[in-house]
């Protein structure tokens, strides 16, 4: 699907506030009602726009300690690979799973109350999860960002993206482009965290 400037905007004035109205958006981005509104409905249609939903503070419902998970598994088997990242998609904590090139197979974004949860988490559920033989845990001291919004373009076209780089069949990322280079690493954790945060 090609998006042009229109589109483009219609994408970003529903990602600033998706509670707008069709005729609120369509004069935004300088469109009538009907025509806005079927590029909206072509764009669910085609998964460029894949649903809607609201942004809830963590911390005022409870979830106040995020960690980042570094997870290294035993072997990268298809059904050792599958069977992690189906048990990562049942696990509710676990709000974020990317696959890595680099030291870790994955990294995973946790959120729970507190220390005592994670510790409690990171032995009752993370070590168990199918393969996983290390994790290595950096607690979140401050979000500096933390954004949804994707960054729409103003004006160039995008055209249908190519598939995500996935693991091949040996079990490891396929072909991507080189990452960037590592930022500096997180302040050092507090020496009061529970023992187990960083297991082998």
């Amino acid at each position: 699907m090609i998006l042009d400037h229109h589109s483009l905007a219609i994408l970003r004035e529903l990602q600033r506030d998706a509670r707008q109205t069709v005729q609120q958006i369509a004069e935004r981005v300088g469109l009538s009602t009907t025509p806005c509104w079927k590029r909206i409905k072509d764009m669910e249609a085609a998964g460029v726009i894949t649903g809607y939903s609201a942004l809830v503070d963590r911390a005022r419902v409870g979830l106040g300690l995020l960690v980042v998970a570094e997870v290294n598994l035993n072997q990268h088997s298809p059904d050792t690979v599958q069977a992690f990242e189906r048990a990562v998609q049942a696990t509710p904590p676990i709000v974020r799973c990317l696959s890595t090139t680099g030291q870790a197979d994955y990294l995973l974004s946790v959120l729970v109350p507190d220390i005592a949860a994670y510790e409690q988490f990171l032995h009752a559920e993370l070590f168990r999860l199918p393969g996983v033989t290390h994790v290595r845990s950096s607690i979140v001291l401050k979000e500096v960002k933390s954004d949804v919004r994707l960054p729409v373009p103003t004006q160039a076209a995008a055209a249908d993206a190519p598939p995500r780089s996935g693991r091949t069949s040996a079990g490891r990322a396929s072909a991507a482009p080189a990452p960037a280079a590592r930022t500096a690493p997180h302040p050092p954790i507090p020496p009061t965290l529970p023992k187990g945060i960083d297991n082998v």
